[in-house]
């Protein structure tokens, strides 16, 4: 007879983000973005600047991300009940998503209005995109360096991140247009300006999209080898075969394993189970698993169920009771 053993890992998890350094970090750099977006929209919409209108929306979206990181560090907090048997950690997963999605709706938006103006130039006041841009660099390297400091593994944080980086680039670019403006009077370079913020837009918004739908779509962590993981399993002292063979990402930094274990008639299932788990833990850092073991050969035992007596109707009923005893 077969011996089926559905075991979880006995290892102890902490799955939850370092939520206290990252909370209060997150909220100083909210408090500079929105603040400083503020002064951005006025100055760009006096200046007729596209390019600070355009590092504005992408500030808006900062500040979105971060408000969201905010939100989701809350929600991975949650501990595990309910129908929700691995808590909320996707939340930060979802995170990602919107940030991705809103970099790739406003890159597309600037790339329309910057090849309008590549044909059509306002006049704008150089100026002031100059000093304006300069601030932001400032506070975007301020802000920049605080999260550069928070948990980045966590993909909801490394979004974020993505977000400050991006429009610190674009702040820079931002400032040469301005200073190109002042000093020659070319007034296409804000448009170019714009262009190069949107491209680095797209460029954001294509790896978080990316790295977030491998997580919905139950793809295996990047950089994680399947076909070396079950020849791991496979090629185990007392290993037979192993099939059915899931890895996948429950959220960022929390790689997952299913697989049915086929082991020898006389090996102990329960010492190769442990075993294995250890060698994924300490080989490919998979402390979440479940394996399900069964000795090779085993023979499966069927379970008959007696067929259900008929029914019997109200006038069986009646002649069972007319009966004589």
């Amino acid at each position: 007879m077969a011996h089926d053993h559905d075991h979880h890992a006995g290892h102890g998890h902490s799955h939850a983000v370092s939520a206290g350094a990252d909370r209060s970090k997150l909220t100083v750099v909210l408090v500079l973005i929105v603040g400083f977006m503020a002064v951005e929209v006025a100055v760009g919409i006096a200046a007729s600047s596209l390019a600070l209108l355009s590092d504005a929306a992408h500030m808006l979206t900062d500040a979105a991300a971060i408000a969201l990181a905010l939100v989701a560090i809350g929600l991975a907090q949650r501990p595990a009940k309910g129908a929700f048997t691995f808590g909320l950690l996707r939340a930060e997963i979802l995170s990602a998503q919107f940030n991705g999605a809103t970099l790739l709706v406003l890159g597309i938006l600037v790339i329309v209005e910057g090849l309008r103006r590549l044909f059509d130039p306002p006049a704008v006041q150089g100026g002031a995109v100059l000093a304006v841009a300069l601030l932001g660099v400032v506070v975007n390297l301020a802000a920049t360096w605080m999260l550069a400091r928070a948990n980045r593994s966590s993909m909801n944080i490394e979004g974020a991140y993505q977000h400050l980086l991006t429009d610190l680039a674009a702040f820079i670019a931002t400032a040469v247009a301005g200073g190109v403006m002042l000093a020659t009077g070319f007034r296409r370079a804000d448009g170019i300006a714009a262009l190069f913020v949107a491209a680095i837009m797209l460029r954001a918004a294509w790896g978080l999209l990316r790295d977030s739908g491998r997580v919905f779509l139950e793809a295996a962590p990047r950089g994680m080898d399947v076909d070396e993981i079950g020849h791991a399993l496979a090629g185990a002292r007392g290993v037979v075969e192993v099939h059915d063979l899931h890895v996948w990402e429950v959220s960022s930094g929390f790689p997952a394993l299913a697989a049915h274990v086929v082991v020898g008639r006389d090996c102990d299932c329960h010492d190769a189970r442990v075993r294995l788990q250890t060698m994924l833990g300490e080989r490919f850092g998979i402390e979440h698993s479940t394996l399900q073991m069964d000795h090779q050969g085993g023979e499966l035992v069927q379970l008959e169920m007696p067929a259900p007596a008929p029914r019997r109707g109200p006038a069986a009923a009646a002649r069972r009771a007319e009966r004589p005893r």
